[in-house]
């Protein structure tokens, strides 16, 4: 039997070789390439009489390009930080920042304070807000809240709820009692806060200029008091910061807040201690003093700030802060709101931690 020949797929051009059998070229894989080629895929030529597959089509292996738009921001975004923390320490350097009257540093409780004490409030404590939408945008007004938990830590975390909740992002001026101002430390940060004496004057002053002023008229009594008697409100005082209110006409906002009261168990009292050292009280808790510097730490209970409806004072005449009548209703009004707001959230709360 006869060889078989080969015939090549190309009739013409086997015929102009005078009959000559050429061999037929071998099909290359996509990877393939002859010798002394580019590194470039060439195009695949159809076979005649054959429409091309998929297979046919050589698949190129090109290097993903990065992605620019998120890189670029977080870049952008890392070198305004550090260029904005270059800007701050010149200006602290140089002395070329504000504060006002009061001693508030701006600039500084921004990046500073807040930045130091948003961990706390949204990991340690886990802040819920609720009816930041009663605080006005502008003008001044005075938010009245209750005080506990052994050391002031709730007015801080008044102070960043509102500064970062807020739609407006107002900071909130806290009136502090005189043993605040006397310690080295906590009198340059406070002041550096916003934080002021809290008497009458300082806080007309404040609420004159349009501030959103916070006060807890409960004082040492709210804040020293025993756990057995925890979320029960202490008196108000005499009402100044009613008669404050009067005379500027600012709105009074209750304030309710759950959650501090467990910080710090005071299950007892070292008095002659505190009366050594200066203090109103000397807390004994199930941790302090017994593990020192470590009984300290707060316990990581789960908080909820909620803001109250505004009580309206612009609608009483100038000599209406005067009236002792008066005063003491409206006193007796937001404690009662105050009151009335930590039983519902209690009630409301699954858990001291949770």
């Amino acid at each position: 039997m006869a060889d078989a020949k080969v015939i090549p797929f190309d009739d013409d051009r086997s015929r102009a070789g005078g009959g000559a059998v050429q061999r037929p070229q071998r099909r290359r894989g996509a990877g393939s390439r002859l010798k002394g080629e580019p590194a470039v895929v060439r195009e695949v030529q159809p076979l005649p009489g054959r429409p091309i597959k998929q297979d046919d089509v050589p698949v190129t292996h090109e290097e993903p390009e990065a992605p620019e738009g998120p890189q670029k921001s977080q870049d952008g975004g890392l070198e305004r930080r550090i260029a904005g923390g270059l800007a701050f320490l010149r200006k602290r350097l140089t002395g070329d920042y504000e504060v006002d009257d009061f001693g508030y540093d701006a600039e500084l409780t921004d990046q500073v304070l807040m930045s130091l004490l948003r961990p706390v409030y949204e990991k340690y404590f886990r802040v819920e807000v609720k009816g930041i939408e009663n605080i006005p945008s502008e003008g001044g007004a005075l938010i009245v809240a209750n005080h506990s938990g052994t050391l002031p830590l709730d007015g801080l975390m008044m102070q960043v709820a509102v500064h970062d909740h807020h739609p407006a992002g107002r900071h909130l001026r806290l009136l502090a009692a005189d043993l605040v101002f006397m310690l080295p430390v906590v009198n340059e940060l406070a002041r550096k806060a916003g934080h002021t004496l809290a008497c009458a004057e300082d806080a007309g002053r404040l609420l004159s200029r349009g501030e959103l002023v916070g006060v807890m008229p409960e004082g040492f009594k709210g804040i020293g008091k025993p756990f057995g008697e925890r979320y029960k409100l202490q008196r108000f005082g005499r009402g100044g910061f009613v008669s404050t209110a009067l005379r500027q006409g600012t709105p009074i906002i209750p304030c309710s807040i759950v959650g501090a009261e467990e910080i710090y168990p005071m299950i007892g009292n070292a008095k002659t201690l505190a009366r050594l050292l200066g203090f109103p009280y000397f807390p004994v808790t199930p941790t302090f003093p017994w593990l020192g510097p470590l009984g300290a730490i707060p316990l990581p209970t789960k908080w909820t700030i909620q803001f109250g409806e505004p009580i309206p004072t612009d609608g009483y005449p100038p000599e209406a802060a005067e009236d002792p009548m008066l005063m003491f209703n409206l006193t007796d009004q937001v404690r009662e709101q105050i009151q009335h707001t930590l039983y519902k959230l209690l009630v409301q709360r699954r858990s001291v931690f949770f």
